[in-house]
């Protein structure tokens, strides 16, 4: 009996379960905050950068933590469209996937194909999206539509309005009107002439368009459109070209990523039956991926703050679950820095290429060769200079950190895989387990992707 019990230890230490399942977890409503591509480095620039190294960021406040495998089926790194989709569907699917496993939509564990969010919303949860970037970007879209391609845009954000939730906040207003219609922000793209703005006033939808807009957002909102940019409301280019163009890093007409998440809790929170928001700060990923520090440390800044707007939130209703997690590590960013006597990066002195014996190449506050970065205080109120240095211009396989902080949270926690996250998430939404789910609810393919 013993060595059973030895070989059988073994075999769960080998193959721990994907998340700790504890019978009966509490139901609440769910803040998903995705910042695309934030790895370690990403967070430990922020850092420095916004508080000093001795400081905190909202993000380093949420008390759980747990690193997990980010790898998809055929990949060890993920790309934005595949880590999206298995955080909707709780399975590992393809890289290349789009909200489908293949051919058809993904077989969650409940035994549906059926997103989360479109889960949640058949079972009257309210549910929005929020996202800096266009609204076709994966990392919200993938819980609302299903597609062959990343690149249909037009067919992702045709499915995001006909899904009907109650929030959708971004950019991307070229994909909702038709082409060489002039909008609010410039031209329509869509090629089969619907023009979803009035569909989506024709739907009920407040449709707003700039801060100021909705900032005025009636109270009495039920269900909010948001359209703040033609296409991203960042301007993701290298430092080089934004300063050849005169062009800002996020458009400043444009709400934050933090400034859209307390909008969508405004309208959400009015449902008794709870919410399930997911918010992406995209300019993390998109900046990084072109290797611009400045970009990212402002992307970082702008999630930051999101997260610190949702952790006020829940501190009024305890029944949240907030959770933060990207996909990936985009690039890979490190910080550099040595004492200024070493005369290498040294305040108001342009930075070398790279390093003595080191190819890495350094960024500094407006781009390669320029001034490094100067810290936020220290404890003892130093101020010190840091170089940014890449590891690549993609999306790395490299652990992907988790942080929670609420209603469940404690299931945060070790070595998690990524489909973990739609595990934690459900459990949290329906206060049940996919699986126990699963029992009371026979296959049925819904939401069948579009040709």
């Amino acid at each position: 009996m013993l060595s059973l019990l030895l070989v059988a230890a073994a075999a769960l230490a080998a193959n721990p379960p994907a998340t700790p399942a504890p019978p009966s977890p509490a139901r609440g409503s769910v803040i998903f905050i995705h910042p695309d591509g934030t790895g370690l480095g990403h967070w430990g620039l922020a850092r420095v950068d916004q508080v000093g190294p001795d400081g905190r960021l909202a993000w380093d406040t949420l008390p759980s933590i747990a690193l997990y495998r980010p790898h998809v089926r055929g990949s060890l790194a993920p790309a934005s469209n595949s880590g999206g989709t298995v955080h909707a569907y709780g399975v590992k699917v393809p890289l290349e996937s789009y909200g489908m496993d293949g051919a058809e939509v993904p077989l969650a564990p409940t035994g549906e194909r059926i997103s989360l969010m479109r889960d949640a919303l058949r079972d009257g949860r309210s549910v929005g999206v929020v996202n800096s970037g266009h609204l076709a970007e994966p990392g919200t879209g993938c819980f609302l539509a299903s597609v062959a391609k990343r690149s249909m845009a037009d067919e992702i954000c045709r499915q995001l309005l006909e899904g009907k939730p109650q929030v959708i906040l971004g950019g991307g207003e070229a994909y909702f009107l038709p082409k060489g219609v002039q909008g609010r922000h410039g031209a329509g793209r869509r090629a089969d002439g619907r023009n979803l703005v009035d569909e989506a006033r024709a739907a009920g939808y407040t449709v707003v368009f700039t801060r100021e807009e909705l900032a005025a957002v009636p109270a009495e909102t039920t269900h909010l459109l948001g359209l703040f940019a033609e296409t991203d409301t960042y301007n993701d280019a290298t430092e080089q070209v934004l300063a050849a163009r005169g062009l800002p890093l996020y458009s400043p007409g444009a709400p934050t990523v933090a400034e859209m998440t307390g909008a969508a809790l405004r309208v959400l929170a009015r449902n008794p039956s709870g919410f399930f928001l997911v918010v992406e700060e995209e300019g993390t990923d998109n900046f990084s991926n072109l290797n611009n520090a400045g970009g990212l440390l402002e992307a970082m800044r702008r999630a930051d703050a999101a997260i610190a707007t949702a952790e006020r939130f829940r501190a009024e209703h305890p029944d949240t679950l907030v959770l933060v997690a990207a996909d990936s590590d985009a690039s890979r960013p490190q910080l550099v820095a040595m004492p200024e006597e070493a005369g290498v990066i040294v305040r108001g002195k342009p930075l070398p290429a790279s390093l003595p014996n080191d190819p890495a190449p350094l960024d500094g506050v407006a781009g390669p060769r320029s001034e490094p970065f100067v810290a936020a205080p220290d404890a003892s109120g130093a101020r010190l200079p840091f170089a940014v240095a890449w590891a690549s211009m993609a999306d790395g396989g490299d652990p992907v950190v988790v942080r929670a902080a609420g209603v469940n949270s404690e299931l945060v926690r070790g070595d998690l895989d990524n489909t973990a996250l739609y595990r934690i998430m459900h459990a949290t939404l329906f206060g049940a387990w996919p699986e126990q789910r699963a029992v009371h609810r026979p296959a049925n393919p819904v939401n069948r992707p579009a040709k």
